[in-house]
Parts: structure tokens; C-alpha cells; sequence
């Protein structure tokens, strides 16, 4: 398993500073909770904006770490994948959606004889 690090202006790899990130975030996250439990008297608005706060300024220290900066690679490499896929027109998405609809009656209409003929071939064994 790779070691969570922190390059620093020199490029010397700092891996306590990144717990020492990681504990900040936790400490904001058990804050969060402590103080929304703490504060229950208040309004849901308030602790809301606060939470919200919170968890902004816990993602920032977060994505700072060797971890957070190679999570936002990762988004934004997707972020790029999104906007390769080429997207089907709406009336592709419209033709494929009525295939779909009318699979799902024939569907329905071949379950329905079944159930309706096994159901008449019990009632004739029953008696």
C-alpha cells in the first residue's frame, strides 16, 4: 500500500503532514456532529450552514493531501471522459425508449398467457 505524502516547495515528501491533514479532517467531521447534536436548540437553518461550512473547509484540507490532489485527477479525468462520449440525439432516446416500452408489453402480454394456461391446467387437475 502507497504512503499518503505531502511534496513541499523543496519536492522533499512529507507523509506525517498528511495526517496531520487527515486528523484535521476528522476533527472537523466530529465536530460537525458533536456541535449539530450540541446546538439542537437552534434552528435547522443555522446548523445546516454551518454543517455545510464544515464540510467545505474539511474537503479543502482534505484535497490538499497526496491522496485529495490524486482524487481530483481522477474527476477531473472523467470530467474529460464525459465530454468525449458522444451522446445519442433525442430521437435515438425516443425510438429506443418506444422499442423498450414495446419489449416490455410483449413482455407482459407472453407472461400473462402463461400464467393464464398453467392456471387453467391446475384448475383441471384440481378438479
Amino acid at each position: 500500500m502507497a504512503k499518503a505524502a505531502t511534496k513541499t516547495t523543496e519536492g522533499e515528501v512529507h507523509p506525517a503532514l498528511d495526517w496531520v491533514k487527515w486528523g484535521v479532517v476528522a476533527v472537523l467531521v466530529v465536530g460537525g456532529v458533536v456541535g449539530n447534536w450540541y446546538f439542537q436548540e437552534q434552528s435547522v437553518l443555522a446548523r445546516a450552514i454551518a454543517l455545510v461550512a464544515l464540510a467545505a473547509v474539511a474537503g479543502f484540507v482534505g484535497l490538499q493531501t497526496d491522496r485529495g490532489r490524486a482524487l481530483l485527477e481522477v474527476a477531473r479525468e472523467a470530467r474529460q471522459e464525459i465530454r468525449r462520449v458522444v451522446w445519442p440525439t433525442r430521437q435515438e432516446t425516443t425510438q429506443t425508449t418506444f422499442v423498450v416500452l414495446a419489449l416490455i408489453v410483449l413482455f407482459a402480454l407472453i407472461l400473462w398467457g402463461l400464467d393464464s394456461l398453467l392456471s387453467w391446467l391446475v384448475q383441471g387437475v384440481i378438479g
